[in-house]
């Protein structure tokens, strides 16, 4: 409690004043001369006067640690807390230390005890614990505010143990499950998402190299035919300049005219094997003629042209039942 007093350390066995002193190191000893302050002896050999010179205070230059008693405070969302804490300090002048408080490490715990209420009364539960360090930090700077009369620097407060009573403690567990199970879910469902997306842009890129696939095909297909109806057409124009320089030369009718012949006996031979009706001329004297008259009409469709002889077309070994027809044929 608030009432609880440390016991003063320079209360009890106080040096005596035995002219030759020897001070330790890190203490020093406040002297005062017919009860006013005299000096402070430094650590080392000292010389004192007797009955005049009295030793009043040895005050410790090491840090010095003092445990804050447990006290309650009311967070910002009217939430008791029961909470405790150790100090850490340092005099720095053992002048102020002496005649400046009474009792400076009763009046430091007590006022870290005032200031950490004050600061705890500024947060909510959930900050105390999320905001320990600025919690410490705030402590420590009103204190050294403070306690700068005193000669005494604060270097360090820390917060030991924070007791919430039982009720606020199950709805604070209750709260840190349900912020896990959220996290799980928003965890799942982010993946569940991402694993949509995926999907749905793997079928897109399928699809669009498909597409892309066709398109290649399709203009390679047409390349290819443009490619092939090209070629075919150069190779017919080249035939019909071979065939028109042939035509200009010497006998050019004479070749052609044996060519047409050739071809001409060649389909009656072919229509003889395959079929047994077969297509006779109704002139079937003359086969010179014939030729001379399909080399002059082949460019006029209103010219009959007569076929082969009966006995010619008989030796192209027709079939022994077939019939012959004399009919006229028209290019």
């Amino acid at each position: 409690g608030l009432t609880a007093r440390a016991p003063q350390r320079w209360a009890s066995s106080l040096p005596m004043n035995t002219v030759v002193l020897f001070v330790p190191q890190q203490e020093a000893w406040v002297v005062e001369r017919m009860g006013r302050f005299h000096r402070i002896l430094e650590p080392g050999l000292n010389f004192l006067i007797p009955i005049l010179d009295r030793i009043r205070y040895v005050q410790s230059l090491k840090e010095i640690v003092i445990d804050v008693p447990e006290q309650s405070a009311v967070s910002l969302d009217n939430v008791t807390l029961q909470i405790d804490g150790v100090l850490y300090l340092r005099i720095l002048d053992p002048f102020k230390a002496s005649y400046g408080v009474e009792d400076p490490e009763y009046a430091v715990t007590q006022l870290a005890q005032t200031t950490m209420r004050s600061e705890l009364g500024k947060l909510t539960l959930d900050k105390v614990f999320r905001e320990r360090e600025s919690l410490n930090s705030n402590i420590v700077h009103s204190i050294n505010q403070a306690s700068d009369e005193w000669g005494i620097r604060c270097l360090r407060y820390e917060i030991k143990d924070i007791h919430v009573p039982p009720r606020v403690k199950e709805s604070m567990q209750m709260q840190v499950e349900a912020e896990r199970k959220k996290r799980a879910t928003v965890l799942e469902s982010e993946g569940t998402r991402e694993s949509a997306i995926n999907v749905a842009e793997g079928r897109k890129q399928a699809q669009i190299l498909a597409s892309e696939g066709e398109k290649a095909e399709q203009i390679n297909k047409a390349a290819g035919e443009a490619q092939a109806v090209l070629a075919k057409a150069e190779a017919k124009a080249k035939a019909i300049r071979m065939l028109s320089e042939a035509l200009t030369e010497q006998n050019g009718n004479a070749a052609a005219s044996l060519s047409v012949a050739e071809q001409y006996v060649s389909a009656f031979s072919n229509l003889a094997k395959e079929s047994n009706t077969i297509l006779l001329p109704t002139n079937t004297g003359d086969i010179s003629g014939m030729v001379s008259q399909v080399c002059l009409l082949s460019n006029s469709p209103n010219y009959w042209i007569y076929m082969l002889t009966a006995s010619k077309l008989l030796s192209l070994h027709a079939p022994n039942d077939a019939y012959l027809v004399f009919l006229p044929l028209r290019l």
